[in-house]
């Protein structure tokens, strides 16, 4: 936001909305995704009806926490700002469920190159697409700070992928620890969601080149590297 020049058109209603969709967009997760939540039959599945539960919750959840009046940082918008607010952050939190990644990037392509900060629907588009894009951007840092949250990110997939064998549910690819290198992973996610994100963001966020595609590319080469160095 800070980088391109989205932080001059945001007004600053819009600033905090992307600011605190941020804070709040993960809260109380059990480490265990929607496909599991869905498959399992689990409460949080039933209190949302399968539609995006885990976001859902963190969203309830940061409002909860935000009725709370030492924690209320909205606590002094007024009523019609509040709700405008509210309606943004929700937009914002439902926008990371990876489940949805590919609606929301067809709908941003339909009007990508002909982007205006006068148009609503726009503006509503661009702070979903920045907090998709901060929801992701673990390997916009250097490796030697990235690396170990893909480990930890790995390590979660792998414990839910056991948790689902042992239950007789469905499991995804990625997440088996049997099949998965680290290196594949993440050649694979970089190349096939990192980057068609973050290209599509630059054509309405300019600026992005240097400071973040730049190093998602590095990050790339680092992870081809490795796939291509012998197995163990």
């Amino acid at each position: 936001m800070y980088l391109s020049d989205a932080y001059a058109h945001l007004a600053p209603l819009e600033r905090l909305v992307v600011l605190v969709s941020c804070i709040g967009h993960d809260l109380d997760h059990p480490g265990l995704n929607n496909s599991f939540q869905i498959n399992a039959n689990t409460e949080l599945a039933l209190i949302y009806n399968d539609l995006s539960p885990l976001e859902s919750h963190h969203a309830a959840v940061l409002f909860t926490i935000l009725k709370n009046p030492v924690a209320n940082i909205l606590g002094t918008l007024t009523d019609a700002d509040y709700k405008e607010a509210r309606r943004k952050i929700i937009l914002c939190i439902l926008a990371t469920d990876m489940g949805r990644h590919g609606e929301i990037l067809a709908k941003f392509k339909t009007f990508a190159d002909a982007f205006k900060y006068d148009d609503k629907a726009h503006r509503d588009m661009i702070i979903q697409i920045i907090i998709k894009c901060a929801d992701i951007s673990n390997e916009v840092r250097p490796p030697n700070v990235s690396e170990p949250w893909v480990d930890n990110l790995l390590e979660e997939f792998f414990a839910q992928s056991d948790k689902e064998k042992a239950m007789g549910l469905p499991f995804a690819p990625f997440m088996d620890r049997d099949k998965v290198t680290k290196s594949g992973a993440q050649v694979g996610f970089i190349k096939f969601v990192m980057l068609p994100l973050f290209e599509l963001a630059s054509k309405a966020l300019p600026n992005l080149e240097t400071p973040i595609l730049g190093p998602i590319r590095e990050a790339l080469v680092f992870y081809q590297e490795m796939d291509a160095l012998p197995k163990k």
